[in-house]
């Protein structure tokens, strides 16, 4: 267990790293395409250069149809692959200013009863998910330009949601052993172990 979860958070980080990449390559082309296509359409191309301005009219230079509807279903994706590894080594935003002044042991404690309460609000967020994706499964309902059932985009985050659930519990069981032991278990984003 203690090999497997790390596994799986890391590689969940990486799947969501490649599709965040290629979510910003597909970003790009749309916005040069976009870009490119209003150039066309000027007046000097139209008098000018009209046969290269409809030349690459017809090749589709413009915006990538459906950009939208994957850009959002892959961040939502990304994020949820993301989760894991934020979990695992405690990467987190926290705020230390009140809890600074006290000792590691009770820092420990405090770390357990937090780690706690977010494996119970992941749980519950991946659990709205299902039922999300439950729903569109049954309506059947599509994106506007692409046509891909919206509940792929939901299976796609329950997915990643799934090992960040996993990972969430693992994390809150094993802060609760650093406080009840005194020791570390789990890595932190300082590379302390």
């Amino acid at each position: 267990m203690h090999r497997v979860i790390p596994f799986l958070a890391r590689l969940t980080a990486l799947v969501g790293g490649a599709v965040l990449i290629a979510l910003i390559v597909l970003t790009t082309l749309s916005i040069v395409g976009r870009s490119i296509n209003k150039m066309l359409h000027a007046d000097f191309f139209n008098t000018s250069l009209t046969w290269l301005s409809q030349a690459l009219l017809d090749l589709g230079v413009g915006e990538i149809n459906g950009s939208y509807e994957l850009l959002e279903a892959g961040v939502a994706f990304a994020i949820f692959s993301f989760l894991p590894i934020c979990q695992l080594y405690g990467a987190h935003a926290t705020v230390d200013v009140f809890t600074s002044f006290l000792g590691r042991r009770s820092n420990r404690w405090i770390a357990a009863f937090w780690e706690v309460v977010l494996a119970a609000v992941i749980l519950l967020i991946i659990i709205q998910l299902y039922g999300g994706m439950e729903r569109y499964i049954r309506n059947g309902q599509t994106t506007l330009f692409l046509q891909f059932p919206l509940w792929w985009a939901y299976a796609a985050s329950f997915s990643a949601g799934v090992v960040a659930c996993i990972t969430a519990v693992y994390c809150a069981v094993m802060r609760i052993s650093e406080a009840v032991k005194d020791e570390s278990f789990l890595p932190s984003e300082h590379g302390e172990h």
